[in-house]
């Protein structure tokens, strides 16, 4: 999204440079289970996951690399630790983006490696940097806080360049919020590399939604950001749909969007089962509008006025209406078919 970042490919997919903010996720069945590696990356695909990842721990699991690109047509990312050469098979293999801590895999000769193998193929490289792969030097320097987080990064940086390479991508990440945050706006100050975004270890689905969003979106509305995980504990597929329903929150990306209120007293229908069914009509259809579930009067046209199709609730009937509009009012039975069907009608 950053438009002073530099554009990277990824596997065809364009990153930084103003590209749009692009969705990633990564595979979770074990490293060995091809057969569940590849329905979990069909599902991705599905699902609309922009760029993959998967885990490379040791020589027999390279074999995913050329499996799962033949089955699917996302970028995807060999996420590499410890062992150099897992790096450059993974390379020849097919990987389109590497995962690396540079710190880890050997001194500055096996990293140079590694950048001559990805520079020759064109395959960009990811330094990836958390909170709890600070070295030891900078711990006792800052202790734990963004600016040790950011200034590993700038290390690992700095390696890279010094083998001749450029074509990265940075991340780094925390558990906790407001390190997140803060490490990554002293990070884009001093560099012009894309920034993949992400809060680690961010917890089960109810946590980590409302910790991913807290830090990715303050990045994003800064301008900081251009591609982005969600990362929970919960099958990779879940990571994707909440990208996308941030994305679309943030103004980001298109899509149906669907504004209701928090009811009150004054509502006289079931304004929570019908917003629930709404969504879940309108959930396979793409466009981009506003659909607003509204109420009662206080909370319908005039204050939903910028949506593109709307309901107001009444007394055990609803009124559609359309940019601020009324259009007719419908018995109760009849609000979800009728609204359903005016927003396909304006896809169509």
């Amino acid at each position: 999204m950053g438009n002073n970042t530099k554009k990277i490919i990824v596997g065809g997919v364009a990153m930084g440079g103003g590209a749009p903010v692009s969705i990633q996720s990564m595979l979770s069945a074990p490293a060995h289970d091809m057969a569940a590696n590849l329905a979990q990356a069909k599902e991705l695909e599905a699902a609309g996951c922009d760029i993959f990842r998967v885990a490379v721990p040791d020589r027999e699991s390279v074999a995913l690399i050329p499996a799962l690109k033949e089955a699917v047509d996302m970028p995807l990312v060999a996420d590499i630790h410890f062992d150099h050469r897992l790096a450059l098979e993974a390379v020849a293999a097919g990987a389109d983006k590497i995962r690396l801590n540079p710190g880890n895999i050997g001194g500055e000769e096996q990293v140079r490696q590694v950048a001559d193998a990805c520079r020759q193929k064109k395959v960009p490289i990811r330094v990836g940097v958390n909170s709890g792969s600070i070295e030891k030097d900078l711990l006792e320097r800052y202790g734990r806080t963004p600016q040790a987080l950011a200034e590993s990064a700038l290390r690992h940086v700095d390696l890279l360049e010094r083998c001749d390479f450029t074509d990265i991508v940075v991340a780094i990440k925390s558990s906790d919020v407001a390190e997140t945050v803060a490490a990554n706006r002293l990070l884009a100050q001093q560099i012009a590399y894309p920034l993949h975004l992400g809060v680690t270890e961010a917890g089960t689905p109810t946590m980590g939604i409302l910790k991913s969003a807290a830090a990715l979106g303050s990045l994003l509305l800064d301008g900081i950001g251009d591609t982005i995980r969600i990362s929970l504990t919960a099958p990779p597929v879940e990571e994707v749909r909440v990208a996308q329903n941030l994305l679309k929150a943030l103004g980001l990306r298109g899509g149906i969007r669907i504004v209701s209120c928090p009811t009150c007293g004054r509502c006289k229908i079931g304004l929570m089962d019908l917003a629930a069914q709404v969504e879940k009509a309108l959930a396979g259809l793409e466009g981009n509008l506003t659909v607003a579930v509204m109420g009662c009067a206080v909370n319908g046209p005039g204050e939903a006025s910028h949506a593109d199709i709307g309901v107001a609730g009444g007394d055990g009937e609803g009124l559609l209406f359309a940019k601020g509009k009324p259009l007719k009012k419908v018995p109760f039975d009849e609000i979800l078919p009728q609204l359903v069907g005016l927003v396909e009608e304006a896809l169509r």
